[in-house]
């Protein structure tokens, strides 16, 4: 798949909101982890700060650090738009406002952008994208993906979410996918079926909720053995 900067909505969250979605322990953040779909995020910087081993993956890394940070500059507002007008779906126990969360985001984004060049060349960083990962078999300890999984159930087919999670699942010892919402705050039609087959494919696989909520109802992952 070609990806377009045009086409781009970069979104970065920060270590604590990733610590709080995917339950990680003291203990699970010694791990060798994949970031999937990481986009902008922070979390690769803060782990990789606290001596920690991330990698993450996403198609956005074909650009460089000016190209993000200029679609970043052009896409920021209208997400934050879009969420005023949707006020009351929204949890704002943390973030508090939409003005914060977009002091929240952009920090974290900043972040990144500072670290991205050299993360690039540390090949922390690495352009790749589900449903196919440059990666051995249990390279992983555990495989995280935020916010592209079953929130985009309406653009992603049933087969592309099946093909990345065992995907993930061959790359990894563990998955964990957050949320299992739609964009529209419903949980995802996909979710019982996709369940279903790992299930037949000899995986165990569990909905374990997690105390990070920011789209009401959205504090469940999907947690899958291997």
């Amino acid at each position: 798949m070609t990806i377009k900067l045009e086409k781009i909505v970069p979104w970065g969250r920060n270590i604590d909101e990733c610590i709080s979605m995917f339950d990680l322990t003291p203990e699970e953040k010694k791990l060798k982890i994949l970031d999937c779909a990481a986009g902008p995020s922070s979390f690769n910087y803060e782990m990789t700060f606290q001596r920690y081993n991330v990698i993450s993956c996403d198609p956005i890394y074909k650009f460089n650090a000016d190209e993000i940070y200029q679609r970043i500059q052009a896409t920021s507002q209208n997400i934050i738009d879009q969420i005023k007008a949707n006020y009351d779906t929204f949890v704002w126990q943390n973030l508090q406002s939409p003005e914060n969360l977009l002091k929240v985001r952009m920090a974290a984004m900043e972040k990144f952008l500072l670290d991205f060049p050299n993360g690039f060349e540390q090949k922390r960083y690495l352009t790749a994208e589900l449903p196919k990962l440059p990666f051995d078999n249990h390279r992983f300890d555990l495989a995280l993906c935020s916010h592209f999984l079953f929130l985009y159930s309406e653009h992603l087919s049933a087969e592309f979410h099946l093909e990345s999670i065992l995907e993930m699942c061959r790359v990894a010892k563990q998955v964990r996918i957050f949320p299992l919402l739609k964009l529209s705050g419903e949980i995802s039609p996909l979710l019982t079926p996709i369940i279903e087959k790992l299930t037949t494919k000899g995986y165990k696989a569990e909905i374990k909720q997690v105390t990070y909520e920011f789209q009401k109802g959205g504090n469940q992952m999907l947690q899958i053995f291997v």
